[in-house]
């Protein structure tokens, strides 16, 4: 009995993981303009709002692309918003990233897709794309 049991977990543990895995995204869902106007902290993500310099998006851009497990899920530069998925190491969980320039400023959003906290992971990201392009 305890050997069905152990099976059951197993097997609900495999499944879980090929979801979050090979989940699709959907490029309408994630790929929002980003509404805030200042930078903030929340349990699963962070955005950060810089002024629009010439070339910046397309900077961030190049930064976010040479960041492993990344790649883009909808958007341009030359359109002006563009929507990344950076996946774990390990589980493949996917987070979000949405860039865009508006109004005068680059919004950065960056988002886990699953779970209530990213333990910072998202705020540290965009931290160190700030860091990489203001170099």
């Amino acid at each position: 009995m305890i050997f069905w049991i152990l099976m059951l977990v197993v097997i609900a543990a495999v499944a879980a993981v090929a979801y979050v895995r090979l989940a699709p995204s959907d490029p309408s869902r994630w790929n929002q303009p980003v509404t805030a106007a200042q930078d903030k902290d929340f349990d699963n993500g962070a955005v950060r709002v810089l002024p629009a310099t010439d070339g910046l998006l397309a900077r961030l851009d190049a930064a976010v692309q040479d960041l492993p497990r990344t790649q883009v899920l909808a958007g341009s530069v030359a359109e002006g918003r563009i929507t990344y998925v950076t996946r774990t190491a390990t589980v493949g969980f996917p987070d979000y990233t949405t860039i865009e320039q508006a109004d005068g400023q680059v919004r950065m959003l960056a988002r886990a897709r699953f779970g209530r906290s990213d333990f910072g992971v998202n705020a540290n990201r965009l931290k160190g794309l700030i860091a990489t392009v203001q170099r």
